[in-house]
């Protein structure tokens, strides 16, 4: 696919400039390149030598010498995201060596590298989600979300009630989902849960449309979340007369 022969040119590329060391893919063009479709972006690190990394950031002619780019923006102090007029995107960090060993990354594929470099460094230090508590600690959060969220819902914030709820309440209730389904592979993104959830978690996925149910039915959405843990975990009854009590009285204005 065109995303590969362009990752194999940025590598050609770096190979002529004498400060780089190697190019590493990461996610669908790195690893798991069974997954990888057209509408896959380009995910990498360029590795430079010490004292070089503002040489790449700075100027991006090793990337544009390859094919015209057509928009930058740097996201982060390490890196960039970045489209070529031919809609390949690009999301990309530099780092020299000694900072990769301080950084969190899923283990990638080396595209190109010089001889003398180290190739176990780009071995990653990502093996699990970032996020290990416990199952109480997602009951707990979703439910005081949802308690805040009603509240900021009767105050008439209804923006912020919708983020307590659909947003904060939901990501929690995400987290929990996957304590009551096994995955049907083990290929989930390290860092975000929702990628993917459908192909890997597709008998939860059913539910997501009852939980979701946007900005004008705030209430309802709450109500149908605090059925969910209800159902699915024994939860704390002071707590949840609470909830409940909003969502009536919520429920009666409406």
């Amino acid at each position: 696919m065109k995303q590969l022969e362009r990752l194999n040119t940025i590598g050609e590329e770096l190979s002529r400039i004498d400060d780089a060391l190697a190019l590493l893919a990461l996610g669908s063009v790195g690893c798991e390149l069974d997954r990888m479709d057209q509408y896959s972006d380009l995910d990498f690190f360029v590795i430079c030598k010490e004292g070089t990394k503002n040489r790449f950031l700075n100027h991006l002619n090793w990337l544009e010498n390859i094919h015209p780019l057509v928009f930058t923006f740097r996201n982060t102090k390490d890196g960039y995201k970045a489209l070529y007029e031919d809609n390949i995107f690009c999301e990309f960090a530099i780092f020299e060596p000694q900072e990769l060993e301080n950084i969190e990354f899923s283990r990638g594929r080396i595209v190109w590298k010089r001889e003398e470099f180290d190739a176990s460094l780009c071995d990653g230090t990502m093996t699990e989600y970032k996020k290990k508590e416990n199952i109480d600690f997602f009951i707990n959060e979703a439910l005081t979300n949802l308690y805040i969220g009603l509240g900021r819902y009767h105050r008439g914030e209804n923006l912020s009630a919708y983020y307590f709820i659909q947003v904060y309440a939901f990501d929690r209730i995400l987290h929990l989902m996957t304590t009551i389904e096994q995955p049907t592979d083990s290929k989930g993104d390290l860092f975000v849960l929702n990628r993917r959830f459908e192909q890997r978690y597709p008998e939860s996925s059913k539910t997501i449309s009852n939980l979701l149910l946007g900005y004008d039915e705030i209430v309802k959405g709450a109500k149908n979340c605090l059925e969910f843990l209800d159902e699915q975990f024994a939860i704390n009854q002071g707590i949840k007369s609470r909830i409940e009590a909003l969502i009536s009285e919520g429920e009666i204005n409406e």
